[in-house]
């Protein structure tokens, strides 16, 4: 019993002061709250007001037109955008010698993945969640048990993608090279997950690629979530339970990932 009881502190002491690290460096950098939280709402008013005459969505739902079809996918830009750019403190800390001081203090290393995975999830729905209120614009209506469902699938959502940044970034030597990798295979995951148009107006092999990116699901749920008093406006979508069951085994699948990855040594230690 006792070995167990030290086990867990041991795993969950470093993650939780690696997360209160990942919180305080971005909240001391302003123009990364800036950044993460104004890109999305730049995007969905220019996209949503410049699109929204000449788009018809199915399923947006309500009066708000295109803008409120964009809004859950500008929530999960905000998750995306926070997430994956958080990872980008491991590059940060490999380059400073932080980290190599982290990999031989006698920690377990799931902890770092932990750590760095919790603190890059807390932002992110910290984030999704004031950009939520503009909800309310677009005649998007909550309960307390919708809101908790969404808050739900936001947390599952930020904490796959955050363990899917720690996957690439953990073998970066540069930030430079994270970026490239982020607009060449990260954007077009959020583009293909039904952000700007639903999988059903697309072509045919598009819509299976875009059944096929588990964001496509992730954002599914939210859609589900938001429209809780409003089914029949989401009814084209996957039902919550199967959307739910995939973003938990991405999330899970990304998380072993990152665990295995950040067990073994990577070309990136030695620069």
């Amino acid at each position: 019993m006792s070995t167990a009881i030290s086990q867990r502190s041991s795993l969950l002491l470093p993650a939780f002061s690696l997360c209160k690290r990942e919180l305080t460096r971005f909240l001391r950098q302003r123009n990364r709250i800036i950044g993460a939280f104004a890109t999305p709402i730049v995007f969905w008013l220019l996209i949503g007001a410049g699109m929204g005459r000449s788009f018809s969505a199915p399923g947006a739902g309500g009066a708000g037109g295109y803008m409120e079809y964009f809004f859950p996918g500008s929530v999960v830009m905000i998750l995306l955008f926070t997430s994956i750019f958080s990872t980008i403190s491991i590059i940060e800390d490999r380059r400073e010698g932080f980290l190599q001081g982290v990999l031989v203090a006698p920690v377990p290393r799931g902890a770092i993945v932990l750590g760095k995975v919790l603190g890059g999830t807390v932002l992110a729905v910290g984030q999704g969640l004031l950009f939520l209120l503009l909800g309310l614009t677009v005649g998007i209506q909550f309960t307390f048990f919708s809101f908790l469902l969404t808050l739900l699938v936001m947390t599952l959502v930020s904490f796959a993608l955050t363990a899917l940044g720690f996957c690439i970034a953990w073998r970066m030597s540069s930030t430079q090279g994270f970026h490239a990798i982020m607009n060449l295979f990260l954007m077009p995951m959020w583009l293909l997950s039904g952000a700007l148009f639903p999988p059903s107006g697309a072509i045919g092999g598009l819509k299976w690629v875009m059944l096929a990116n588990p964001l496509t699901y992730g954002l599914a749920a939210l859609r589900r979530t938001l429209y809780w008093t409003n089914p029949a406006s989401v009814a084209s979508l996957p039902g919550l339970g199967v959307s739910l069951l995939v973003t938990i085994a991405f999330a899970a699948i990304m998380y072993m990932l990152a665990s295995r990855i950040c067990a073994t040594r990577v070309s990136a230690d030695l620069q």
